[in-house]
């Protein structure tokens, strides 16, 4: 069957606009489902995508796990694959402001204002 993988209460879709990675979470992202973003990242990755993006637009729950998975990701892909998240509201962009990580990843309010700055 194809379609979204669910694991636990986390769902994640992934798919390509030219050699962007796109990961769509949706759901709690917190120390049960965080190993299988990470799965999903390193999966994209190895495709080779100029970039990855992680779309935490339907994220209801962002817990220092997944956190942790997003900055390992920047750190280990960096340079050659950019990483950039989608995240807006209080659920995601709050909690990634309040700890620093908008300050080392890019975060964009909008899939579309994240595909237009990478292709800038």
């Amino acid at each position: 069957m194809g379609g979204p993988k669910a694991t636990n209460s986390c769902t994640i879709e992934e798919r390509r606009v030219g050699d962007v990675a796109i990961l769509a979470v949706a759901g709690t992202l917190d120390v049960l489902t965080a190993p299988e973003l990470e799965a999903r990242i390193k999966a994209a990755a190895a495709t080779s995508p100029a970039a990855v993006i992680v779309d935490l637009g339907r994220v209801d729950f962002l817990g220092s796990s997944g956190m942790g998975v997003l900055v390992a990701a920047h750190e280990n892909l960096a340079p050659s694959v950019r990483v950039v998240l989608v995240a807006d509201g209080p659920a995601t962009s709050r909690p990634l402001k309040l700890v620093g990580i908008a300050d080392i990843i890019d975060i964009f309010p909008t899939l579309d204002d994240a595909l237009t700055a990478l292709n800038a």
